[in-house]
C-alpha cells in the first residue's frame, strides 16, 4: 500500500487513513473533525490546494497544510 497526499488523489476516489504526518496538535484536528487513523473517506473536491473529503454524511474541507501531508 502506497502512501500519497491527499490533494493528490482524483474526486471520486476512496482512501483509508493509514498515518499522520504531524504532532499531537494535528492528530487532535482530525479526530474533532472526525477523522481517525484507519477511517475511509471519499475524495469530493479539489479546491485550490485543499481538498473536501466526505465520511458517511459528513463533509469536511481540509486546506492545503493538511491535504499536502502523506495518508
Amino acid at each position: 500500500m502506497t502512501s500519497q497526499p491527499l490533494n493528490s488523489i482524483p474526486v471520486g476516489h476512496k482512501v483509508r487513513l493509514n498515518a499522520i504526518q504531524g504532532g499531537r496538535q494535528l492528530t487532535r484536528r482530525l479526530l474533532a473533525l472526525g477523522i481517525s487513523l484507519g477511517s475511509e473517506f471519499e475524495v469530493i473536491n479539489h479546491r485550490d490546494h485543499g481538498v473536501v473529503v466526505a465520511r458517511e454524511q459528513n463533509r469536511v474541507a481540509l486546506g492545503s497544510g493538511i491535504a499536502s501531508k502523506q495518508i
